[in-house]
């Protein structure tokens, strides 16, 4: 992969141009080789979303204001008299204790015993969760049934700490995460070995690379694969011996079609540009007004014991840069982005101005691709 030049010396780290193939006279073969499996997900064979309620305790003060979070008693009173202790009578005034959201996710084919990993997020007031230890919870899935069980020591990203006159803070103390913290209680069945047809969905829908996996797959394995649509790849499994067939397939390699596309995140000043956009001719001039104000107020103190005064008098100085000797750069037809930034580097632009540039040449009409806007 070539990598590209910066544009101009006064980008700095904001903007991020990549071209992502290299140059046209050998793009055919410089087009990035993937393997099938890094680019599609098998039908049916996927992850599932879990998710879940919990008490966090041991938290060293940090914990909900019960008084102010009435679902967090109400869960440690529930808590208690599992346990054989009354408490619905009793004050409870703990901030040890923090009510918190699970969420997990279970990959396909996950065994009943194995361990996968749980998020942890605060639902109350609580301040951070370090140090605090997750009481076994149950991890549900969308159809409310139990799949895991989670439980452990919670470890957080970030940290808090709060004086009398300061604070300081870093990440999200009230967001943790616990590795291996659940334990697979229920499988999901999905017969591999019985299917008689499978279908690959296409992570990025695109004509091209589903007919050049169905291409790839069928040279493999002659006549099994067809693309049905952009997002779509079929096979028509032959033998019992399936796992087998998915391990050839998936490491096949194929060239992916990549569309010209502009993505743009004004926020940051970023923008992202694929190899294959190309510019219609046209020519650029980029000049920008600065206007400076300075003020340099002119004190004027009287002698001591007179009975004259001190007198402020305003002093502006203003200077204006019209950017008059913005230069004129002209792009021809059909141009690379290699030509495109070699004519943005004459030009030294700055990330606004980038931005403002594109905008433009797709308002004249002169940019062959698709922006998107962040």
């Amino acid at each position: 992969m070539r990598s590209m030049p910066r544009i101009g010396g006064l980008l700095g780290p904001a903007l991020a141009l990549l071209a992502l193939a290299a140059p046209a006279m050998a793009s055919a073969q410089a087009q990035a080789q993937v393997r099938i499996k890094d680019i599609v997900e098998f039908d049916n064979v996927r992850e599932n979303q879990l998710v879940g309620y919990g008490l966090v305790v041991g938290l060293p003060g940090t914990g909900d204001k019960v008084r102010n979070v009435p679902f967090t008693e109400e869960s440690m009173q529930a808590m208690l008299e599992r346990m054989g202790i009354n408490t619905r009578d009793t004050p409870l005034r703990t901030k040890n204790v923090a009510a918190v959201s699970l969420t997990a996710t279970m990959p396909a084919f996950a065994r009943s015993g194995s361990r996968i990993d749980v998020q942890v997020s605060a639902l109350g007031d609580a301040s951070s969760l370090q140090g605090g230890i997750l009481l076994a919870s149950a991890l549900r899935g969308m159809d409310g049934q139990i799949y895991a069980m989670a439980q452990g020591p919670v470890a957080i990203a970030g940290f808090a700490a709060r004086g009398a006159g300061a604070s300081v803070s870093r990440g999200v103390p009230t967001t943790a995460r616990i590795a291996s913290g659940a334990i697979v209680e229920r499988e999901v069945p999905f017969a591999l070995d019985d299917a008689r047809a499978m279908r690959l969905a296409l992570r990025h829908p695109d004509v091209t690379t589903a007919h050049r996996i169905a291409e790839a797959i069928n040279r493999e394995v002659p006549g099994i694969a067809r693309a049905s649509d952009p997002a779509t790849v079929e096979l028509a499994v032959a033998g019992p011996d399936i796992m087998r067939l998915i391990g050839r397939i998936e490491n096949l390699a194929i060239a992916v079609e990549q569309p010209a596309r502009i993505v743009i995140n004004e926020a940051s000043g970023t923008v992202v540009l694929t190899d294959d956009v190309r510019i219609s001719p046209v020519a650029i001039a980029q000049g920008g007004l600065t206007i400076s104000v300075a003020e340099r107020p002119f004190v004027s103190q009287p002698a001591p014991l007179s009975s004259g005064e001190t007198v402020v008098t305003p002093d502006t100085a203003l200077a204006v840069d019209d950017g008059s000797g913005a230069a004129l750069a002209r792009i021809g037809g059909g141009a690379s982005l290699q030509s495109l930034v070699d004519g943005l580097n004459a030009l030294g632009v700055s990330p606004r101005d980038l931005i403002a540039i594109v905008q433009a040449l797709a308002t004249a009409g002169a940019l062959q691709a698709e922006i998107i806007v962040q």
